[in-house]
Order: C-alpha cells, then structure tokens, then sequence
C-alpha cells in the first residue's frame, strides 16, 4: 500500500489550535452572538460561555498556535527530520510555514491525520484571514481531485468506509507503535496555552503526533519503523 509515493517527496504535518481568546468574556459583543448561532446544535445541554473552549476547532472563531512539519531524510537508513513553527502571532508562524512550503517542489505531497478535515482547510482559512499568500501545495482551487496532492492517513484507513472516525492514538496502538507517554491531549491545549502559557510543552505534543504519522505511514507501506537515534527535533 502507498508503494507508488515517493517518501522524499512527502512531508507530514499537524497543527495545535485554540480559542482566539483566552474565555468568552473577551469575545467582542457581535463574535458573542455569531458563536452563541454558530454552535447552537453542537451545544446540547452546554450554554455558549461553556463551550467557548472548544472554540479552537473552528477557524472562524480559533487560531493556529503551532504548525510541526516532519520530512523523510535517507543516509543509510530512513530517518525523519520534525521542524516547528509556533509563535503566539499567527500570521508570523504562518508565513514562515508558507515560505518553507515555497521553497519545496510545488507537487511536494503533504499528509496529515483527518488532515482533509482540519488541518488542510483550516491552514488554508486561516492563510486566508491573515492576509497570507497561499503556498502552491494547498492551493486547490481549480484543481481535479488527482490532482490534489494531500494524502491523509484517516481516510485511508477508512477504505470507502466514510461512518467512521479513528483516532491517531488507536491505530498507532493497533500498529504496535511506540509512542511517548502523553503528556497533553487535544483536549488541553487551550488550557495548556491560556493558562499555563507554555507554548513549549504544545510544541512538544504536536511533534510527537507528526512523528506517530509519519511511522503510520510506514507501517501502511509494509515498512520497519524509524528508529529513535535516525529521528531528529528541531524546536
């Protein structure tokens, strides 16, 4: 499976987003009303103040606090060089991340895990919000789907099956692939963020998603995973 992609062509990302604003008391009065109808049938029994924390998840209401990229190198045995890009100024962190895009071969295919879902569109919108040029690799305007070079490790799971959803963590649990103690989930990163202000710590878990997509990846082609002393972090 996947035999026919080029690993060296191939770079995994994933991204840490959270709530523009620290609660929703600082949410400008007319944002409070857009998020109040934006988010009546995913409440439920929750008020909006309430679910103001999981404002991370829409772009139009969240932001993007750190984007991991991680790139297949290949001296003697495969290895996978992580590299971040986190700042608590989104359109910094994004320009930085275009231009690294802008500087690879424009048909340089980018995964993701739901990255068609989340990652891939939200980037995009946010790219978008911030006055950022978009890079070639996700400009998909115009194109057929062929032409589109994203590859997502969830939907490929799914084989056709589009009921489900599959976490990262069960399917490297289920490949048998190791993985750091988690320190954080999904779940917290807005409180690591906004209350803890440690930027670094969500850096870290962020990493360590692009470094589990990435063996996926190798284990959906029928490969050995990459050994600790062939990965390398760059912050």
């Amino acid at each position: 499976m996947l035999e026919q992609y080029d690993l060296n062509n191939l770079m995994v990302l994933d991204i840490e987003t959270v709530p523009q604003y620290s609660s929703h008391d600082q949410l400008p009065e007319h944002m409070k009303k857009l998020w109040d109808h934006k988010t009546q049938y995913q409440r439920k029994e929750e008020t909006a103040e309430e679910f103001y924390e999981r404002a991370g998840i829409w772009a139009e209401f969240g932001k993007i606090i750190c984007i991991s990229v991680g790139i297949f190198t290949k001296s003697g045995a495969t290895g996978l060089r992580v590299k971040s890009f986190a700042s608590h100024d989104e359109k910094e962190l994004l320009i930085k991340f275009a231009d690294l895009l802008r500087s690879q071969p424009s048909n340089l295919i980018l995964c993701a895990h739901n990255g068609k879902e989340f990652d891939f569109p939200y980037i995009c919108r946010r790219m978008l919000i911030n006055g950022v040029q978009m890079p070639p690799q996700l400009e998909i305007s115009g194109k057929k789907p062929w032409e589109v070079n994203h590859l997502d490790t969830m939907e490929l799971w799914k084989f056709g099956d589009y009921k489900s959803y599959t976490s990262l963590s069960l399917l490297t649990a289920i490949f048998d692939i190791p993985t750091p103690k988690d320190d954080i989930d999904g779940s917290m990163v807005g409180h690591v963020y906004w209350t803890e202000n440690n930027l670094e710590r969500i850096v870290t878990y962020c990493q360590k998603d692009v470094v589990a997509t990435a063996q996926l990846l190798r284990r959906y082609r029928g490969e050995e995973l990459i050994t600790d002393e062939y990965i390398t972090l760059i912050g």
